[in-house]
């Protein structure tokens, strides 16, 4: 199955500005390490296979670039630019049955790692991207969790993905941050890919309570927790969260050159991601509890 999609790429058209730019600096200003987090695990992954191919293209960079190397990782057949799952490894084994060694695999193996990690060891002329996801049998992708990346798999790659080889970058695509271990995602630089807008997601509802918000003193916290509160009074308070991240989302796609302003919002939009979780939860956690601790987290 395809997963580049060169005209997907337009609906995080922002977010892959700010990749272009650190990937076009002669430092190569990009992390060696990212996590994309969020609900469209295929655009995470075109994204990652678009930055791949932004590393490694020897022409013009363009979208339509027709390069060896372009057109080898629009193909997924290019030998440095990896999707890693727990489907798309078979253990290493001496029996007749090896072609079946992925049936009923649960998850991404040490053996898979230490495998990884061999293959480094081998110097490549390309950019090495490892794209680490998980897929079903029918080639649809899904996101990584802690059951098909183990914490003994992430561990044994860790000191891996700390310190990479030289042109070696390393992508992680999950619905949320807290479905992989910690010591994983320290290492990583997060990102959140938001699903394409549609014509009943927008801000509009939270754009006044919202408006500016990082400008708010920390002695108005309490009207803004306040403000907040009453406008879930009179809807679903989830819904309200999931708008409050659509408008961080915007703001944010909007401000790529302003680094740090860029990276607060994607920190908020997970303390927002964190608040919607502890509303989920049997017994769901306090209304009033989690929009104090939500609003101080964005405000002080």
């Amino acid at each position: 199955m395809q997963y580049y999609d060169s005209e997907s790429l337009q609906k995080c058209s922002k977010l892959l500005d700010y990749f272009e730019k650190g990937i076009s600096d002669e430092e190569k200003n990009i992390s060696h390490c990212l996590l994309f987090w969020g609900p469209d695990i295929s655009l995470q992954c075109n994204l990652a296979l678009e930055i791949a191919r932004l590393l490694n293209c020897s022409d013009d960079k363009s979208i339509n670039c027709g390069c060896l190397n372009c057109k080898w990782i629009k193909e997924q057949s290019h030998p440095a630019v990896k999707i890693y799952t727990r489907l798309d490894f078979k253990e290493a084994a001496s029996s007749k049955d090896v072609e079946d060694s992925t049936k009923g695999k649960k998850n991404i193996t040490v053996e898979q790692a230490k495998s990884i990690i061999s293959e480094l060891s081998i110097t490549s002329d390309y950019h090495r991207v490892y794209i680490f996801c998980d897929r079903d049998e029918e080639g649809n992708l899904l996101p990584l969790n802690r059951l098909n990346f183990p914490e003994a798999t992430s561990n044994a790659l860790l000191k891996t993905f700390e310190e990479p080889p030289q042109n070696t970058t390393f992508i992680f695509l999950t619905k949320n941050t807290s479905d992989i271990i910690s010591t994983v995602v320290s290492r990583a630089q997060s990102f959140f890919i938001p699903s394409p807008p549609k014509n009943s997601q927008d801000f509009s509802l939270v754009e006044n309570l919202m408006q500016n918000y990082w400008t708010i003193q920390p002695e108005q916290v309490l009207e803004f927790q306040n403000s907040m509160l009453n406008l879930m009074e009179e809807n679903n308070p989830k819904e309200v969260l999931s708008c409050i991240q659509n408008y961080m989302a915007a703001i944010m796609t909007s401000n790529t050159e302003n680094k740090l302003f860029f990276h607060k919002q994607l920190e908020n939009i997970k303390y927002v991601e964190d608040a919607k979780q502890q509303l989920s939860l049997t017994p769901a956690m306090n209304l009033q509890n989690v929009i104090e601790n939500l609003c101080y987290k964005l405000i002080l």
